[in-house]
């Protein structure tokens, strides 16, 4: 059967256009930020770290280290605005950065942003739940699961643990941090594992 030559046209134009659609799917990623910006803190924390780590807004995303740096040292100054101001550039571009979420919280709290506060507390609270659901820690094969070095001190200093020595450790396939700790509270010593192989993968370390 011979296909007109207006057909073939028409095919020819809605071809691309089908494949750039296919294209712009967004990530899952950007599907579960897009829930979470909308007020949703209700979602799946876990997965929006995973899959953060190998989305194309990962792969696009600024060195904010400056500002995540400053977003800091304006919070202890009680220059709420500046550090309000950082953190959310970080969030621009690493939204699951927990201490950005926790500086937003803070500053919007002192200016009296009681929503805003609130919003950012619980998705700060929902990044450390995710990691705590991970495991418990207190094993290789219970292994906290973090997709940053980053987030172990984090949780460490959530738990109210301070560091006093850590190793590298690799069992079965995997690598572990190995982290002995001191309770800042009554001085009583832990040990706490972490799985680092999604920060191995995409930083080689």
């Amino acid at each position: 059967m011979r296909i007109p030559v207006r057909t073939l046209a028409f095919i020819a134009i809605l071809a691309p256009l089908s494949i750039c659609a296919r294209a712009q799917k967004p990530s899952e990623y950007a599907t579960l930020l897009a829930e979470v910006k909308s007020g949703d803190t209700n979602i799946d924390y876990g997965r929006l770290r995973m899959s953060y780590m190998d989305s194309p807004e990962y792969k696009a995303a600024k060195d904010t280290s400056e500002a995540e740096k400053a977003m800091g040292q304006e919070l202890d100054a009680r220059d709420y605005a500046g550090a309000l101001k950082s953190a959310e550039t970080v969030l621009d571009s690493e939204y699951v950065n927990i201490d950005a979420h926790f500086v937003a919280f803070a500053a919007n709290r002192e200016l009296g942003n009681k929503d805003q506060a609130a919003f950012h507390l619980a998705v700060f609270r929902g990044l450390i739940d995710s990691i705590r659901k991970s495991g418990d820690g207190k094993s290789p094969q219970t292994a906290w699961v973090v997709i940053t070095v980053h987030e172990e001190y984090v949780v460490l200093r959530v738990l109210g643990y301070r560091l006093t020595q850590q190793s590298l450790m690799s069992k079965g396939g995997h690598n572990y941090d190995v982290m002995t700790v001191k309770n800042i509270d009554d001085g009583s010593d832990a040990t706490f594992y972490f799985n680092v192989d999604i920060p191995f993968k995409h930083y080689g370390v």
